[in-house]
């Protein structure tokens, strides 16, 4: 099934960043260039090292110049994140192109790779929920808390996996059918940010 596959390489990468815990550890990809382990791989990398730089920012002993640059940095992952998903949908729309779409196939609310990107961050809560779960250093009650906030997002990740699947199931058969749209980030972009444009 393609979420057994997608929540395995998602735990892989999650486990291979911890193994340096380090925001400039560079990513080394183990699937072949061009192949969907590898972006989904590479889409993952991206999602767990801007989970960390979010907790770094939020030092209230921050340098400001520093929390300036993780911002920006913040800024370029999100980026790096929303093109990495638009990658995935363009592999699958042309995995799926020979399919003939129904007469009354219909559009889903979101594309595959919109509901992969969820699932992706459903893997990193997962983790670091079940790390606070597992904590020696805090009260009974801080488990306990964590363990009942873990069995949510475990549930929703079966949830979300099954949602996943049969979206794929109903392209697959024509009852739905994909359209991807660019995202039209205006924010990154020098001539369409005003605060940008107008420095110029």
């Amino acid at each position: 099934m393609f979420t057994v596959n997608a929540n395995a390489i998602f735990a892989k990468v999650i486990v291979d960043y911890h193994r340096y815990d380090n925001v400039d550890q560079p990513i080394e990809n183990p699937y072949t260039q061009g192949g969907l382990d590898h972006l989904l791989y590479s889409k993952n990398w991206i999602d767990t090292v801007q989970w960390h730089l979010e907790d770094i920012i939020r030092d209230p002993n921050i340098d400001p110049v520093e929390a300036l640059k993780i911002k920006r940095r913040i800024d370029a992952s999100n980026q790096e994140r929303t093109d990495m998903v638009e990658y995935v949908d363009s592999y699958l729309i042309d995995k799926y192109k020979d399919i003939k779409p129904l007469e009354d196939a219909r559009l889903n609310t979101e594309t595959p790779a919109w509901a992969i990107d969820k699932l992706s961050i459903l893997a990193l809560k997962i983790y670091h929920m079940q790390q606070e779960a597992d904590r020696m250093d805090v009260a009974e009650e801080h488990r306990a808390a964590c363990q009942k906030k873990l069995d949510i997002l475990l549930s929703q990740r079966v949830d979300l996996s099954t949602a996943i699947e049969e979206l794929i199931e109903d392209i697959e058969a024509g009852r739905k059918y994909m359209k991807s749209y660019k995202q039209m980030k205006m924010y990154n972009d020098p001539s369409l940010n005003p605060v940008l444009y107008s420095k110029k």
